[in-house]
């Protein structure tokens, strides 16, 4: 069975502390659902080369089991109450997509 993965761009960053309420929220509703942090970047310490449009702000990927695992953790009562605590005006794109089984 192919892996579901989320991922989230934010082109517009306004730095980590405006994400502290929304993380605390949604790093145990992602693990309840049994989602798998896979990369945090560039808070982690990671590196980042960027092409094209040149976007190195936060880049987060989380793989579940399944493309509906994916879906059922995104839609769960414990991830809609982190997505109340994102700041307002905040932009992310944000995506759940099939992996290649």
């Amino acid at each position: 069975m192919a892996k579901g993965y989320w991922v989230s761009v934010y082109p517009a960053d306004s730095g980590p502390e405006g994400l502290a309420a929304y993380d605390k929220l949604a790093g145990p509703a992602v693990q309840t659902g049994g989602g798998r942090l896979l990369s945090l970047l560039p808070s982690r310490g990671g590196r980042v080369v960027a092409h094209e449009a040149g976007i190195t702000q936060r880049v987060v990927l989380i793989e579940f089991d399944s493309f509906e695992q994916a879906v059922a953790a995104y839609e769960s009562e414990a991830y809609q109450k982190a997505l109340v605590a994102l700041p307002d005006g905040f932009e992310r794109d944000f995506r759940i997509i099939d992996g290649i089984s």
